[in-house]
């Protein structure tokens, strides 16, 4: 919870800072305009990658195959464009790095490391049963 709290809190500080010091260099009203620019691109393009995650989860779908790649592409697709709408260089820069596909992947393949999850392999079948009386079946 502490590192939470202490995201909240360092996240707005150095976009502040950063935005003074940019702000400071190329002017302010290049540095609004840069923003701007940022999150319109950064939102067409999370709807184009939008749109290629969702034909490949639906040919996974069609293969009969669990898309459980497209399904963390489009969550980070989401927060991804959500990072590039709030004003700020570095959540643009992680929002597109959470775009990208190339970024992405390498992200997945170290979180993937981090938190495996291996499915057991049983040998046996799941099934219910029915336990019949003898004295029901037999006839007097």
């Amino acid at each position: 919870m502490n590192s939470l709290l202490l995201l909240i809190i360092l996240v707005p500080i150095i976009e502040i800072y950063l935005l003074i010091k940019i702000g400071s260099l190329i002017g302010a009203v290049i540095t609004i305009l840069l923003i701007f620019v940022t999150a319109i691109v950064g939102v067409y393009y999370a709807k184009y990658e939008g749109i290629n995650t969702l034909k490949s989860g639906l040919v996974q779908l069609s293969k009969n195959e669990i898309p459980k790649y497209e399904v963390l592409s489009g969550a980070a697709i989401s927060l991804g464009a959500v990072l590039l709408i709030v004003p700020g260089f570095v959540t643009d820069f992680l929002g597109f790095l959470l775009i990208f596909p190339i970024s992405r992947k390498f992200i997945f393949s170290i979180f993937s490391t981090r938190f495996k999850y291996e499915e057991k392999k049983n040998n046996f079948i799941d099934g219910e049963f029915e336990d019949i009386d003898d004295d029901n079946d037999r006839k007097i």
